[in-house]
C-alpha cells in the first residue's frame, strides 16, 4: 500500500497542474516592411524586366517586384527603386544568361576580357561559343574628355596595391592594358559620374579579375559611355 501511495505521488509531479494550460506562443514571424519607393528613372525598364505593366509609374506591387529582383541579385540597398544601379545589375545577368547578348565581344580560341562600355559591363569568354570564365559585372569608364580607349588591348602590367600619383587615390588589384589606364578596384560609387579613363570595378571584382588574368591577356573595348562624346 505504502509503494502504492508513493507512485501515484510521482506520478501527480510529472502530470502539469493544468491539462488545458496553452503552449508557449512561437515567435511572431518576421513582417517585411512596406515597399515605399517612387517611381524612378530606369522604371520602364524594369517593368519591361519584370514582365509588369509598362507604364513608367511605380505601383506597390512594381515596388514588391523591383525589391524581390534586387534580393535575388544582390543588389544595396533592396528597396525597390528603379535606379541606375538596379538597371545595371540587370543588363550584367540579362549577358550572362543569354550568349547572344556577347556577340559583339569577339569570339577568340584565347580568352578575351570584354569591356562594353554602351552598357557599362565587363565579362570575359573563351572559345567560338563564348564560354563565360569570368560573369558580367558592372562597371565605371572614363568620364566626358578622359575616355576609356577603345579596341583590342594588353594588359602589359599587374600590381596589387597601385597608388595612382596622378589622383591621390589607391588603385587595389590594377591591371594595365594602355598608358596610365587599367582595370582596377574602387570604393567610389560605380554609377555616379566617370573615372579617369580607367575601368573601375567593386573591390570584390576586381580581385576575382586580378586573380584570373596574367599579362599578356588580351582586352576588347568598344562602344561608348552614356553622357560622353567618345
Amino acid at each position: 500500500m505504502r509503494w502504492l501511495l508513493s507512485s501515484i505521488a510521482a506520478l501527480s509531479l510529472a502530470v502539469p497542474a493544468s491539462h488545458g494550460a496553452a503552449a508557449a506562443p512561437a515567435p511572431a514571424a518576421l513582417v517585411e516592411p512596406a515597399c515605399r519607393a517612387g517611381t524612378a528613372p530606369y522604371q520602364r525598364e524594369l517593368e519591361r524586366e519584370l514582365r509588369l505593366p509598362v507604364d513608367g509609374r511605380q505601383s506597390a506591387a512594381d515596388c514588391a517586384a523591383i525589391r524581390r529582383l534586387q534580393q535575388r541579385l544582390g543588389v544595396r540597398p533592396a528597396d525597390g527603386s528603379a535606379n541606375l544601379r538596379t538597371y545595371r545589375f540587370v543588363v550584367a545577368d540579362s549577358i550572362r544568361r543569354n550568349p547572344a547578348q556577347r556577340r559583339t565581344c569577339p569570339a577568340k580560341p584565347y580568352r578575351v576580357t570584354c569591356v562594353d562600355l554602351t552598357r557599362q559591363v565587363l565579362w570575359a569568354q573563351s572559345g567560338s561559343g563564348r564560354r563565360l570564365v569570368f560573369a558580367p559585372v558592372p562597371i565605371r569608364s572614363g568620364r566626358d574628355g578622359l575616355e576609356t580607349r577603345r579596341g583590342w588591348q594588353r594588359i602589359y602590367l599587374k600590381n596589387r596595391d597601385h597608388f595612382s600619383t596622378i589622383y591621390r587615390v589607391p588603385m587595389p588589384y590594377a591591371q594595365f592594358f594602355n598608358g596610365g589606364q587599367a582595370l582596377h578596384g574602387t570604393r567610389s560609387d560605380l554609377f555616379s559620374s566617370g573615372s579617369g579613363g580607367c575601368v573601375n570595378l567593386a573591390i570584390g571584382d576586381a580581385k576575382r579579375l586580378y586573380n584570373l588574368l596574367v599579362k599578356g591577356d588580351r582586352l576588347y573595348i568598344w562602344g561608348t559611355k552614356p553622357g560622353t562624346g567618345g
